[in-house]
């Protein structure tokens, strides 16, 4: 019994595996077929249902991928060249995969899989297609238009892959690149009454825009040279600063708070002090209330900053998108002095009495304050609009 267990599950094993094989090639999946069939034989070389799976669909593969390739040199088109590269490339490494379990023998018969040297036909192919790609981005780099230079670079860059030694293929590459790159130009342009020191613009602007860049989109906040021509500009206009007046408020309370100061006897009817049931003097606790004025002082400032973000492409010249922004920024300082005795505050009103009055912050220091949220919500309008720029 202890043997039967082992030989089950062995065969088990080996008839899944030809289900398996058999299944793909039953359902035209040659390639599959193939490879299921040579990773059995490699566990059973011997195996007569695999060494006849894998003749059929080795040989059903081989005519079906000869008969491409005889329709695509009938053809005769220039960019057919890649996908014979590619068809000669499969059939050789089929016929390397299956060379891994030859010899086979079935019954005493020799199964054969005839040799054919793929190479003389994959390097021609190979040239044939290089040519191809190299003159077809040649071609597409007379258009002047970006889609068309951005195909030249994937032609120009396969080219290189088949055959690396054509003449300037290296310039041609890194001029596609070049000539089919938008670059999108962003700027603040201030509208408002109010003027903010160039600092602040700088700091605007610094949103680390490199890393919204794309394979074909970079973004500028520096002109790079006057040469550059820009495919998309975005400005961040800021069209309104409205900054509050200084603003304090005064805020007085009364603070009391009554506190043990010490005790006295308590006296009978006839004046007399009175005992406990241990004979102890009687003793009451005496209160007195302490008193403080709290002058609290409330300073407070705003400030808003509203405008748009616009994305305008240049070629044609429209306007593609108009989002609006918009910061604010607060100022509050809240100071306390206390007029009394201070024993009567809690310790977070003692607290606040060792907060001064302080200048309140100029009109342009409420600006610069909304730097850091105006840039975030710039850059997130600038995120949000990347579809739009191509």
């Amino acid at each position: 019994m202890k043997r039967i267990v082992p030989f089950v599950f062995i065969l088990t094993i080996l008839l899944s595996g030809c289900g398996s094989s058999k299944k793909q090639l039953q359902k035209g999946n040659y390639d599959a077929a193939v490879q299921k069939a040579v990773k059995q034989l490699r566990k059973n070389p011997k195996d007569i249902k695999q060494i006849d799976i894998l003749s059929q669909s080795y040989k059903v593969a081989n005519d079906q991928d000869n008969e491409r390739v005889r329709f695509l040199k009938m053809e005769g088109k220039p960019n057919n060249w890649d996908e014979i590269y590619l068809v000669y490339t499969a059939l050789n490494n089929r016929q390397s995969l299956v060379k891994t379990v030859t010899p086979l023998n079935a019954n005493g018969r020799s199964v054969d899989f005839p040799y054919v040297d793929y190479l003389p036909e994959m390097v021609n192919a190979k040239r044939k297609a290089a040519d191809f790609y190299y003159s077809h981005g040649s071609e597409l780099m007379k258009s002047g238009i970006k889609e068309s230079y951005r195909q030249a670079f994937a032609e120009f860059l396969r080219a290189k892959e088949y055959i690396g030694d054509y003449e300037g293929i290296d310039n041609k590459i890194q001029e596609a690149k070049y000539q089919g790159m938008s670059r999108v130009y962003v700027s603040i342009q201030n509208s408002s009454i109010l003027k903010f020191p160039p600092e602040f613009e700088q700091d605007l602007l610094s949103l680390d825009l490199p890393s919204l860049n794309s394979e074909w989109v970079e973004y500028h906040t520096q002109n790079l040279n006057d040469k550059v021509q820009y495919d998309y500009f975005i400005n961040v206009n800021v069209k309104n600063i409205a900054v509050s007046p200084d603003q304090s408020i005064q805020r007085d309370s009364i603070i009391k708070r009554d506190i043990e100061d010490g005790f006295t006897y308590v006296i009978d009817k006839k004046g007399n002090v009175m005992r406990d049931s241990l004979g102890n003097d009687i003793k009451q606790k005496k209160y007195k209330t302490l008193q403080c004025a709290l002058v609290e002082t409330v300073q407070s400032k705003a400030c808003r900053i509203d405008g748009d973000i616009e994305v305008i492409q240049m070629n044609p010249n429209k306007v593609v998108k108009k989002d609006p922004i918009g910061a604010q920024s607060k100022f509050d300082n809240v100071s306390s002095r206390a007029l009394g005795d201070v024993q009567a505050l809690n310790t977070q009103q003692l607290e606040r009495t060792r907060t001064a009055i302080v200048p309140f912050p100029t009109d342009i220091e409420m600006v610069v304050r909304c730097s850091e949220s105006l840039k975030m919500a710039i850059r997130g309008a600038i995120q949000n609009d990347r579809r739009y720029i191509q």
